[in-house]
């Protein structure tokens, strides 16, 4: 289960994005949040991997 978020960041020239994902842990059950910084061309497949 994941649930998308997505904001776009500018810095300088540069255009980043950062996208959350929420992850069950496979040991606790428990869900987290797993954050990562990008172009915004990559963030299908950070949201698409497991």
């Amino acid at each position: 289960m994941a649930k998308k978020s997505v904001a776009s960041l500018q810095t300088g020239s540069k255009r980043l994005t950062k996208a959350i994902k929420m992850v069950k842990s496979p040991k606790s059950g428990a869900y987290m949040f797993v954050e990562s910084i990008m172009s915004p061309d990559q963030v299908n497949d950070f949201i698409n991997k497991k």
